[in-house]
């Protein structure tokens, strides 16, 4: 037993001592490796240094780069540039400019950040007709311009960007195929030429009246209605409109999801530089015209991005007076949703808005239109006192 414990001890000694070792070993390949040479003490010349690596030279291409921040048609002028030089492997020939000269008087596409590299795809060249706005629609879309107002325009709150919906609502007449006019016709008297009686004259057709036919005796002609039966007497009688015909109104969404390009009439800011010699502006009429100047202007038009069947409808619609509209869309919204037309027989049935009951009792004073405004409630003043005793 005891010569058993001696021999394990020995080998736990032994593979301490290997261990150890092999730690002294890493410890100086790690603080001297192989082939570096040291230096002795007191700085004699029995070591040598080791030789300086080269540093590799990267070749570099010189590119042109905005130093400021640029709006969107800003004219770019040779103190908005500067040129940087970038790794030959980073550049693209036909991409990027190295000339300062070559942008200058160029006009930035869109709103660019300072130290952007400048490329053709983000200048309009010195010298383009093209417009800026049409650098900033897809390919085959097209720009068209529509009327709004403060309540079609949501408040005018739209901007340049937004995406929105077009409502249109029209108002639709029943008309005459072959007249093309709108019915009811209106009935005439055709009388024979030649003498119709003694001391009688011939009657003829004039057509001078605005609201619509007369004969020669003055009465205007009416519309031309039909026959009905009297539930009375069940005699019949012939029945002809009170009034012209009354138009059909209707809505729908027309076009979903379209880009607004442009709120308001797009300008390009000129600066106004007076001529020498010229009288100066006085100080009054100038602070007048910056008060012009900065006092908003609400917009009569709205640009949209849409498809070129979409522009040609939108285009009929306007011609004909259709009312149009936009709804604004929740941003990243690109749903769809298909929506039903908006008629009278839509609403009450789709809201259970009943047609109220023909009643023996109405309320007074009548009512045929909308108040304009709510009339106040009587004066508490004017209200006769009760009588004494109650």
């Amino acid at each position: 037993m005891a010569t058993g414990r001696r021999r394990g001890r020995a080998i736990i000694y032994i593979a301490l001592i290997l261990i150890l070792l092999l730690v002294l070993v890493y410890a100086v390949v790690r603080l001297n490796p192989l082939g570096r040479a040291t230096t002795p003490k007191g700085g004699g010349d029995k070591g040598t240094t080791p030789a300086a690596v080269p540093t590799q030279v990267t070749n570099v291409e010189n590119i042109v780069v905005t130093t400021q921040d640029l709006k969107r048609g800003q004219v770019i002028s040779d103190d908005l540039l500067a040129v940087v030089a970038i790794p030959q492997e980073q550049f693209t020939e036909g991409v990027f400019f190295k000339d300062k000269a070559e942008v200058v008087g160029s006009r930035a596409k869109f709103d660019l950040k300072a130290h952007t590299p400048v490329t053709n795809a983000l200048i309009v060249a010195t010298g383009s007709t093209g417009s800026i706005l049409s650098f900033e629609m897809e390919a085959g879309k097209v720009a068209i311009s529509i009327p709004v107002s403060q309540l079609s325009s949501i408040s005018y709150g739209l901007q340049k960007g937004d995406h929105v919906n077009v409502i249109a609502s029209l108002l639709l007449v029943d008309l005459d195929t072959n007249f093309q006019s709108r019915l009811p016709n209106r009935t005439g008297v055709v009388i024979a030429p030649g003498p119709i009686g003694e001391n009688q004259t011939n009657i003829t057709a004039v057509f001078n009246s605005p609201s619509g036919y007369e004969v020669g005796g003055g009465g205007a002609l009416s519309y031309l209605g039909r026959v009905e039966l009297d539930p009375s007497t069940n005699n019949p009688v012939f029945v002809i409109p009170s009034e012209e015909q009354r138009p059909r109104l209707v809505s729908q969404t027309l076009i979903q999801d379209v880009t607004v390009l442009q709120v308001g009439n797009y300008t390009q800011e000129v600066a106004v530089v007076e001529q020498p010699g010229a009288t100066p502006t006085p100080p009054a009429a100038r602070n007048q015209q910056q008060a012009a100047a900065e006092e908003p202007e609400l917009p009569e038009v709205v640009t949209l991005v849409v498809d070129p069947q979409d522009a040609v409808s939108l285009n009929y619609l306007m011609l004909s007076g259709a009312s149009l509209n936009l709804v604004l869309r929740s941003a990243g919204d690109d749903s769809r949703v298909d929506t039903e037309a908006a008629t009278l027989q839509f609403i009450l049935d789709q809201y259970r808005i009943p047609n109220p009951a023909k009643l023996p009792y109405g309320t007074e004073p009548r009512l045929d239109l909308f108040p304009e405004s709510i009339p106040p409630f009587p004066d508490p003043g004017l209200v006769p006192p009760p009588p004494e005793g109650e």
